[in-house]
């Protein structure tokens, strides 16, 4: 069982696949574990941490990666189009790949893997079920990239956060809005209040109502009889009539009025980010007011955001960063090195110390894109589309 790490190459990608603890747990479970020398820089892993807990150091991406039965990577391979290293093309066939591969934007490279022989696991496309919650990447990255957009509001607001009292006067708190309550939400409602802002929060899911409550933010939604009914809906988002969207929608609006900051963290696997910021929103903010739009790399909800770009708008700054989990490398890294093991270990035959996949698993049956050279996620043989 030889496990392959290399060095990311993609733009503004500073995590490793690994960390030093979950090396060490990986070795004693039977695997060699090859890392390219410099892989774990960027996240503050050195050569010699690695070294130290059992791996051994290769080269280059060739050396760590051409022999290995397993291949562990954050983001998915570099193809040949996208310039330097063809990255797929350094597996061998049979090998089995496990990163974040983002195949619904890049739906020929499942092809791809299918015809380069290697068994695919796309970590995102993990089921939300008890079980995977250790597994669960989009949550470790997304709580990560909540605490991190509000440090980068702080760092673009002119004013302070919490309440001052001094012998000049007195600062007045900030107001933040956040816009979508799931886990980059909430964590950011959580740091926020750290903060000392006076924080409110907005959600489609009425059931998000009791998670920002007890956070100490304020839900803001129109309460009436339709939306008391959908509360009861599981918490699952319940398609509301258009009456309602209307009164709702004139309710954020005019929130969105008394806010200095506003981060939206609201994405839909495989479709573009809705759009909860209109331009008309942003004309109404106060000058100096800041937006931090999490879903920018899936087109943004707002539509004057720019990727990889601080811009301002209307007198408002309109933060747009990518790939916001890796501005946090070390425990990005570590965070998902820990859902990389985890998913590993459900699968790996302790006596024979050897991979055994279990096809049957609900977990597999979630996450796998190819095997034995054939495309097998419904979503991209066209049959659960």
């Amino acid at each position: 069982m030889k496990i392959g790490i290399a060095k990311e190459r993609r733009q503004n990608e500073r995590r490793v696949a690994a960390s030093p603890d979950t090396v060490k747990k990986l070795v004693g479970l039977g695997a060699e574990v090859t890392i390219e020398t410099g892989a774990g820089y960027s996240a503050s892993f050195t050569d010699e941490a690695f070294t130290a807990a059992g791996a051994q150091i290769a080269e280059s991406a060739q050396a760590a990666l051409g022999e290995a039965n397993i291949v562990l990577k954050v983001q998915r391979p570099l193809t040949a189009a996208e310039g330097g290293t063809d990255e797929l093309a350094l597996l061998k066939r049979g090998a089995v790949l496990v990163g974040i591969l983002s195949p619904y934007a890049a739906k020929d490279q499942v092809a791809a893997y299918a015809e380069h022989g290697v068994d695919a696991f796309a970590m995102e496309l993990m089921p939300r079920i008890t079980r995977a919650q250790s597994m669960d990447v989009l949550s470790s990255q997304a709580n990560l990239a909540g605490y991190k957009a509000v440090l980068d509001a702080a760092a673009e607001f002119g004013r302070a956060f919490p309440m001052m009292m001094t012998a000049a006067g007195t600062v007045a708190p900030a107001r933040v809005l956040v816009m979508g309550a799931g886990v980059a939400g909430l964590q950011a409602i959580a740091t926020a209040r750290r903060l000392g802002a006076i924080v409110s929060a907005t959600d489609v899911r009425p059931a998000a109502k009791e998670q920002v409550q007890s956070l100490g933010a304020t839900f803001v939604a129109v309460e009436d009889e339709e939306f008391k009914a959908a509360e009861t809906a599981g918490g699952y988002a319940k398609e509301m009539s258009d009456a309602y969207k209307q009164k709702q929608a004139a309710l954020i609006a005019d929130t969105v009025k008394k806010q200095d900051v506003i981060i939206t963290t609201a994405l839909i696997p495989g479709r573009p980010a809705p759009v909860l910021l209109t331009e008309e929103m942003v004309r109404t903010m106060k000058p100096g007011s800041v937006i931090v739009d999490l879903a920018v790399e899936q087109g943004g909800n707002c539509p004057l955001s720019e990727p990889g770009q601080v811009v301002e708008a209307h007198g408002v700054k309109i933060v747009g960063h990518l790939n916001v989990p890796s501005r946090l490398a070390v425990d990005a890294s570590a965070l998902y090195a820990r859902n990389l093991l985890a998913f590993l270990t459900s699968q790996i035959d302790k006596e024979a110390k050897a991979l055994k996949i279990d096809w049957e698993d609900e977990i597999i049956k979630g996450t796998a894109l190819t095997r034995d050279g054939k495309v097998i996620h419904p979503t991209f043989t066209g049959e659960g589309a």
